[in-house]
């Protein structure tokens, strides 16, 4: 397998002790609708690639112990396609005709939200890493985890930001203009209710408030109204796509606005494409390899990236994506309750997993009732001289912010 032969050439080539591997572990089978193909296949492929070298990972430290027996994960993949409607339909298919007992998530808040009812429906634990709308956690769902910061907190810290560098020039917080253009979907409606809430309780004035156009490739119209209205802080949250899109036309259409802030930077790759366009974007992230979390199976985050990158060498140039990272987080996170369950019966799984308080390389892992993550914060990072630098909240910032962006 590839995966394994470039996992030991790193260890190696690390000067690390090659890892026992568990050839001879029976197989624990997790099933996975996500999107290869469509408008999120970008990410659904970042998660799937993490969702295999965390599997590899666990098989090299041992496996997983159930008793006196240990298990390989296997995954058994459908594409989506990035459609919700094909999403439900392969989770019926997994459950109903594969024999899948455990799931991992799709991509995206909005295909998560169409394959949970039927996750639900037949009783299957869900461990889900690239669903962060808050609206996946009213639904009384007991059977849906999600490892993830809820996405309401993904782009407030820009605006606690903001306000900060508005006291620094002796301004009012009150006096900061604010522009939001969000995708019309559960994740960034999401985004823009938590920048909302938080300019509300400085009283920033919102001088625009636009949904993305639905294929996420002209947002032409809005930067219109951008230069009209000249705010200090842009947010836009369209995924990949719309990431890549907003940088490239604020910097076509030279669009000047003291903080630039968007979701799906490192995804979207947009120091790579875009060059100097990125400089000073502000890119919200759920993990940072430069932050100071580590755990027995993947070592430290910045351990974890050095490893990921020699396993998939396409990512050698650019940093590894959270939405990857996250993944490998929810196959660990299934690891140790079948470990506390000690057994393959789904129900007591399901009970470990709810119970999990887990420290691990992407960061501290509890669920709260409703089943988001509760243990970790989000991160800001600023894009300074072609490099990611974290940047808020304070206690874990490693460079000042560079403000105003232009």
């Amino acid at each position: 397998m590839k995966l394994k032969h470039a996992a030991f050439a790193a260890a190696a080539a690390l000067g690390f002790a090659a890892p026992v591997f568990a050839a001879d572990c029976e197989t624990l089978t997790l099933g996975s609708a996500i999107s290869l193909t469509g408008k999120y296949a970008t990410n659904g492929i970042h998660a799937k690639n993490g969702y295999e070298f965390a599997i590899q990972k666990i098989a090299e430290n041992g496996g997983v112990q159930i008793g006196d027996t240990c298990y390989n994960f296997n995954v058994i993949y459908y594409d989506d396609e990035s459609k919700g409607d094909r999403g439900a339909t392969l989770a019926e298919r997994l459950i109903q005709q594969d024999g899948v007992q455990y799931m991992l998530g799709p991509y995206s808040s909005g295909l998560t939200k169409a394959i949970a009812p039927v996750t639900e429906k037949y009783g299957i634990p869900m461990v889900e890493a690239e669903g962060a709308s808050r609206s996946l956690f009213n639904q009384g769902y007991k059977y849906l985890f999600a490892v993830l910061s809820t996405s309401e907190q993904y782009l407030a810290s820009a605006i606690t930001l903001a306000a900060e560098m508005a006291e620094k020039e002796g301004k009012d917080p009150a006096s900061v203009k604010v522009a939001v253009a969000v995708e019309n979907d559960p994740f960034s409606l999401d985004i823009r209710a938590g920048v909302l809430e938080d300019a509300s309780k400085y009283g920033m004035q919102i001088v625009v408030d636009e949904k993305l156009p639905r294929d996420l490739s002209d947002m032409t119209a809005i930067l219109t109204k951008v230069k009209l209205t000249k705010p200090d802080v842009l947010i836009v949250s369209g995924h990949s796509k719309g990431a890549a899109t907003a940088v490239r036309q604020v910097g076509e259409q030279k669009i000047s606005v003291p903080m630039f802030a968007i979701t799906h930077c490192e995804s979207a790759d947009v120091t790579g494409n875009f060059g100097d366009y990125a400089e000073n974007v502000l890119c919200s992230t759920q993990w940072a390899e430069t932050l100071t979390y580590e755990d027995a199976i993947f070592g430290t985050a910045a351990n974890y990236e050095v490893e990921f990158k020699a396993a998939f060498p396409e990512y050698a140039e650019k940093k590894v994506p959270y939405q990857t990272a996250q993944a490998s987080a929810a196959v660990y996170v299934f690891k140790d309750a079948f470990e506390r369950a000690g057994t393959l019966d789904k129900e007591a799984v399901r009970d470990a997993i709810s119970a999990t308080d887990l420290m691990t390389f992407y960061g501290g892992i509890k669920f709260s009732d409703a089943g988001n993550n509760v243990a970790k914060p989000m991160v800001l990072r600023q894009i300074q001289g072609g490099e990611y630098n974290v940047v808020a909240p304070s206690e874990f910032a490693s460079h000042p912010l560079n403000w105003p962006r232009n």
